[in-house]
């Protein structure tokens, strides 16, 4: 197996690794997160944060990193946001959009461009809304039922906390789709749109890459329904038993980060 584990990374450019439970747990750096990034950079390649949590943007978690004592340029974290924001310019072109998502969110698609409104919009966009209300559900519905496209940044029901789990953006989107009978369009990961986005944000072919997280349905997903290594690390959402019962199936499986340090 440790032979198996330097040949699967022993080519691998860039490691793509997820945040809240990979990374760190609520606001508390996992043990070796920190030995990890600095060994990669050492063997003189590279890596880049990205999750589906679309309640804040690259700027806010930069700093979250930055008080847990990792440091790190902006440009190294990708959110499903921002794979959205690029979804919608490349299918939907100067449309309007409801968005149910946290003020950060808000800043983040107008920042880049996106056109928000509060009624009549061409396409309603669901992500992880923590300040989500009654009303903004109910107008979500609506602008749904009259043929407004339904789009989510990502698909995760739970969000990991040192609390527990809270519900996430797949949460809020099984609550609408109760109502209409429709299903959004996801992105985020596992789905082909993130991997082309950090293909190209990257420069990179997805043979340079490893996906690197906690989660069967999207960290592992993602590479085992496209053809891309996968690491899942047990600190967050999987257990061990889970992915022996699961069908999807990543090309390793390690207790945490830290564990792969000696053979990048």
């Amino acid at each position: 197996m440790i032979s198996n584990i330097g040949e699967i990374l022993k080519n691998k450019r860039y490691f793509i690794l997820d945040m809240d439970g990979t990374f760190y747990l609520g606001d508390r750096l996992l043990d070796g997160s920190l030995d990890f990034l600095e060994r990669v950079e050492r063997a003189g390649k590279s890596y880049l944060f990205f999750t589906n949590n679309s309640s804040k943007n690259a700027l806010v978690y930069q700093q979250k990193l930055a008080k847990m004592g990792c440091k790190v340029e902006q440009s190294r974290i990708v959110t499903s946001g921002m794979v959205t924001v690029e979804y919608l310019k490349n299918n939907y072109q100067n449309c309007s959009v409801f968005l149910l998502g946290t003020p950060m969110l808000y800043d983040d698609f107008k920042k880049r461009g996106v056109r928000l409104v509060e009624d009549k919009p061409d396409v309603v966009v669901v992500g992880f809304d923590t300040t989500i209300t009654y009303d903004k559900l109910c107008r979500a519905c609506k602008f749904i039922r009259e043929g407004a496209p339904f789009i989510a940044t990502h698909l995760d029901l739970n969000c990991p906390t040192e609390d527990g789990f809270i519900p996430d953006c797949g949460a809020i989107c099984a609550f609408i789709t109760a109502s209409t009978g429709v299903k959004p369009k996801y992105l985020g990961k596992p789905f082909k749109e993130t991997l082309e986005y950090l293909l190209k944000y990257l420069g990179c072919s997805k043979e340079d890459i490893v996906f690197i997280g906690d989660r069967l349905y999207t960290d592992i997903a993602i590479g085992f329904y496209h053809g891309v290594t996968s690491v899942l690390v047990l600190t967050g959402e999987t257990k061990r038993e889970d992915s022996g019962k699961s069908d999807v199936k990543p090309d390793l499986v390690v207790e945490r980060l830290a564990d792969l340090i000696p053979f990048i």
